[in-house]
């Protein structure tokens, strides 16, 4: 069964009163790749009762009172994807469509959904049970930050939102730690016997939560009005709290909000391998809830309903990327024969016609192996796994990988496994031992016509403020690419991710790239998008400060529109003068443009 959205599914179930409520952005789809159900269906199998109000009506009470009121918290999350990014392009033009509503019309999710949600309840249940953010919105505006859509420094969406609690990260523990700690405090209050001080309480001794205090806590943050008034202070700001986000090694922060001070545990530890294979087991319907699909076809179902996730985490740290501060720079994975088991469950699916369409996670090629160090003592604080150059430390290894999608293939039913989620060339290149099967198996079995990956760019200095590699690794993986291409007679391409307009970059930097793309790789690209400086990432901070925070300096950033879009059009034009039609490889991966994209976070 779904979990409850409607009163008729509540008096179906003779439940009178639901434990939890959550409230979401998105419509309510019951998929594991669906953050708001995933944390639905942990609570519901730790025993307690959780219904869903997708896309609620903001103008009444219609939607947000059908469920009448929980008996612990609401739980409310902007969605899969922030509202704002959601909702408006880099050019701050609103967005037509959207995946995750029914019919597509962005016409569902409001802009900065986690505020208006929370004050929808305040508005119709007055007073209430505690207020718990979650999700990406709340996630990666935990602190005080600069928001691209206002051009100023916000403050911590726990007290623009005037809610009790946020959980960041995934929140897996986190939410049943803080449904069991409130329910034991409802039995507390009612024998009316005093409650502990705030230091002692259960609720706020909790691993990734957020929370609203008198005192402060562990390190101290520059307070919300100083990092309005001085840019330094923010740059400070951000860096200690990126500082602070590995499990192992992070303190408890803290910052000023006037009179008040946010406080933000550590983060809860990574799920297990174990408890990943216990979470991706539950009975997920992998469908839109019957109340909502009448409402029109979601075009989001088209890419996760037959897909697999099969890890968390990326240690690529890009910088305009917000994985490392949402899900952690410590890849963890599922087992083996959790996702076979979800493989085979699927293939009784009466919709699967025998493509699965994806199995990875942010990058796909992560699966199965990490740093042995780092699983031990926490992420490294002088260097990155990657960034300059892959550490000697990371020994990659793509053999799980290999012998997952062999084994997956190899099920009744299942025609082809697709890899859509990104590749990272240079992990393949530096997997001495397995990286040339690795590619030469993908090829020949796991792509359809296209591999994604993502250079971003060709210049060395924006590679470096993007956190990105060099394009040597790029230029050697094409030439292996298309000898193995060759050798198997297929017709194979590499699709390219870049982004104009990133902070360090100028018309020169794209004219540059335009000339790498075309006499590199031989493409005029069509991937590509004007950089948008999203909460809690390196390169937004650099395009608030105009700083280059690893290295001190000041750094050229673009904030004219049309010159961002100018910037585009630079590596995106067909022809000029002078230069021949578009390529044939253009023309046959003009074949693959109309397949279904995820519109995620970009994946690396």
């Amino acid at each position: 069964m779904f979990l409850p959205t409607t009163r008729k599914e509540l008096e179906d179930r003779g439940v009178d009163r639901l434990d939890v409520i959550l409230v979401t952005g998105d419509t309510y789809i019951d998929s594991p790749f669906i953050g708001v159900s995933l944390i639905g269906r942990v609570l519901e199998s730790k025993g307690f009762t959780v219904g869903i109000i997708a896309q609620p009506d903001t103008d009444s009470d219609r939607d947000i009172s059908r469920l009448g009121e929980p008996r612990l918290f609401w739980g409310i999350t902007g969605g899969a994807v922030d509202s704002m990014v959601a909702n408006y392009t880099a050019s701050k033009k609103r967005r037509k469509q959207d995946d995750y509503t029914p019919g597509s019309e962005n016409n569902r999710r409001p802009d900065r959904a986690v505020i208006v949600y929370t004050n929808l309840v305040r508005r119709f249940f007055k007073p209430t049970v505690p207020i718990v953010l979650g999700g990406i919105e709340a996630s990666l505006r935990r602190i005080a930050h600069y928001d691209f859509w206002s051009n100023k420094i916000r403050r911590s969406i726990l007290f623009d939102a005037k809610a009790d609690y946020l959980l960041f990260g995934m929140a897996h523990a986190g939410i049943v730690a803080l449904a069991r700690a409130l329910d034991d405090k409802l039995k507390t209050d009612n024998r009316q016997v005093a409650m502990p001080e705030e230091t002692q309480d259960p609720v706020t001794q909790i691993r990734g939560l957020g929370y609203i205090a008198k005192t402060p806590k562990g390190i101290a943050l520059p307070s919300y009005e100083a990092v309005i008034r001085d840019k330094s202070l923010y740059l400070q700001s951000f860096k200690t709290f990126y500082d602070n986000t590995d499990p192992m090694l992070a303190q408890p922060l803290s910052q000023a909000h006037g009179d008040r001070f946010l406080v933000l545990n550590p983060p809860a530890p990574f799920s297990s391998t174990q408890e990943m294979d216990e979470i991706h087991d539950l009975n997920f319907k992998r469908d839109v809830h019957p109340y909502y699909q009448a409402l029109g076809h979601v075009r989001a179902m088209d890419t996760i309903r037959f897909s697999i996730p099969t890890h968390y985490g990326c240690y690529g740290e890009c910088n305009f990327c917000a994985i490392t501060v949402h899900q952690g720079r410590t890849v963890r994975w599922r087992s083996k024969d959790s996702i076979i088991a979800e493989a085979k469950k699927m293939t009784r699916d009466k919709e699967f016609k025998g493509y699965i369409f994806d199995l990875g996670g942010p990058t796909a090629n992560m699966y199965g192996f990490e740093c042995e160090k780092k699983l031990k003592k926490g992420a490294c604080s002088h260097r990155r796994c990657l960034f300059p150059t892959p550490c000697p430390s990371l020994s990659p290894d793509h053999g799980p990988q290999m012998a997952l999608l062999k084994e997956i293939s190899r099920i009744a039913g299942v025609k082809k496994v697709f890899l859509n989620s990104g590749i990272r060339h240079d992990l393949i290149l530096m997997d001495e031992q397995k990286g040339q099967a690795y590619l030469k198996q993908v090829i020949d079995a796991h792509v359809s016509g296209q591999m994604k990956l993502a250079p971003e760019h060709c210049v060395p200095r924006v590679l470096a403020l993007m956190g990105k590699p060099g394009v040597e690794s790029l230029v050697a993986f094409k030439h292996r690419f298309d000898s193995i291409c060759k050798m198997l007679n297929k017709k194979q391409y590499l699709t390219y991710y870049l982004i104009a307009a990133h902070p360090g970059c100028s018309i020169r930097e794209m004219n540059e790239l335009k000339e790498f793309t075309r006499n590199q790789l031989h493409i005029t690209p069509e991937q590509v998008q004007i950089f948008t400086p999203t909460p809690s990432t390196f390169s937004t901070l650099m395009y608030y400060t105009g700083m280059d925070p690893f290295a001190m300096v000041p750094v050229f950033v673009e904030k004219d529109p049309q010159a961002k879009e100018k910037q585009k059009q630079i590596v995106t034009r067909k022809k000029e003068h002078g230069t021949k039609a578009p390529s044939r490889q253009n023309r046959e991966l003009s074949k693959f443009s109309k397949q279904p994209k995820k519109r995620l976070h970009r994946k690396k």
